[in-house]
């Protein structure tokens, strides 16, 4: 059997420049997001994924940088948008992931796919792909750069800019190949149930939230505040996807311990997260709630459910799990909790553990885990071992049920 279409269930967007400008009322494009081009010193890359970023005039990289409310938020990076010198001369065999260093970059520098919807989808075609979820870049993986703003007014603009442009630029003209994925208001739960019903009537079926509220000085899932916004989702099939890195935290390790360390351990708070929800009662009380750990990988799954299964039964004399979750917690993973992963082939050695109905493949384009311009020839080699229902269902079939898609 010929390999199924790839729909990857996270890649990212290089936001154009004129999103905001364009999508923006008119009152709000001044102080809205903008782009301003400057020649920058060294990155320092702090925790959260956070950078301290210093114009130098005269020795500085040329970059394209965002601009909200007059304020720096974040400066383009190779190792974030593929550079055109990655692929020489734009032979994407050669691509040279070498060339993705922690440095500035213009968009004019970027492989068009970055920012460019058609280029994007003529990349994504010659890549065996006929779908693809789309994280932000510039309002970061839940949008909390509009939540830390000052303005609310403007952020809630801002908010509904993006998911029109996302919804009705960026995916409505892509032949479905783009599928959208919208933010929310953070700072609001019951703004961010309003613009889930609103896009959800526009056919977005899927939103970020963030892996763990408090690391955003949130209240947890726990407390019921986010309860309209989950009742939102649930009553409209909207999935929750929560992106690694999307709690502005690193998973913990020594804080001296190399870069490495820490892109080694990111899984640890998509773990962290998903028992939370498994204990929270959240999933018995929105029946119909479907959540995703994007980028979270999967190896690490089963034994997070067969643990939480353990914690319920063998500690239930002085934990009292039981008078709020009835049944062993794994119970509310099946078919309702999506593992996402790049590469992870222990996970899919264990695929039945992790469910098969609970399992999506990404591509991660355009970051450095990126499995393009391979990713048809990567997937024939990591799912070799499964039978021809198994691979649609990693590759496709999952990916359709997740996002409420009407395809095969």
């Amino acid at each position: 059997m010929e390999l199924p279409k790839i729909i990857s269930v996270d890649d990212h967007v290089v936001e154009p420049p004129h999103v905001w400008q364009a999508w923006l009322p008119r009152k709000h494009r001044e102080k809205g997001p903008r782009v301003e081009q400057n020649r920058w010193g060294p990155f320092v890359h702090k925790a959260g994924a956070r950078y301290i970023n210093t114009i130098d005039e005269e020795n500085g990289i040329l970059g394209d940088a965002w601009y909200y409310e007059d304020r720096l938020i974040y400066v383009h990076k190779r190792f974030v948008a593929i550079p055109l010198e990655a692929t020489p001369g734009g032979d994407v065999s050669k691509f040279d992931r070498e060339t993705m260093e922690m440095t500035p970059v213009t968009y004019e520098e970027m492989r068009p796919g970055c920012y460019d919807r058609d280029a994007r989808v003529e990349e994504f075609e010659a890549n065996w792909m006929d779908g693809s979820l789309p994280f932000p870049t510039f309002p970061r993986f839940c949008g909390q750069t509009f939540m830390e703003g000052e303005d609310k007014e403007l952020g809630l603009a801002c908010v509904e800019a993006y998911n029109n442009w996302m919804i009705e630029e960026w995916c409505e003209p892509s032949g479905g190949m783009n599928i959208p994925l919208g933010i929310v208001p953070m700072w609001d739960p019951d703004l961010a149930a309003a613009e889930v019903k609103r896009i959800a009537g526009k056919g977005c079926h899927a939103i970020c939230f963030s892996e763990l509220p408090v690391r955003l000085k949130l209240p947890s899932i726990h407390t019921g505040h986010w309860d309209p916004l989950f009742a939102a989702c649930d009553d409209n099939h909207v999935t929750i996807c929560m992106h690694v890195g999307s709690s502005s935290t690193n998973p913990a390790a020594s804080p001296d311990a190399p870069a490495a360390a820490h892109g080694t351990l990111a899984f640890n708070n998509s773990m962290a997260s998903m028992s939370d929800w498994l204990f929270s009662g959240k999933l018995i009380e929105f029946p119909g709630l479907k959540l995703a750990y994007s980028e979270g990988q999967i190896g690490w799954i089963p034994y997070a459910l067969e643990r939480a299964d353990e914690v319920w039964d063998r500690h239930n004399a002085w934990m009292h799990t039981k008078e709020k979750i009835p049944e062993p917690p794994s119970s509310y993973y099946w078919g309702r909790i999506y593992g996402c992963f790049t590469a992870d082939q222990i996970g899919l050695l264990n695929i039945e553990h992790c469910g098969v109905d609970n399992v999506c493949f990404e591509t991660d384009y355009p970051h450095t885990d990126t499995s393009w311009p391979h990713s048809k020839e990567y997937a024939e080699k990591i799912t070799a071992q499964l039978s021809d229902d198994l691979v649609y269902k990693v590759l496709r079939g999952n990916a359709i049920e997740m996002l409420s898609l009407d395809r095969e």
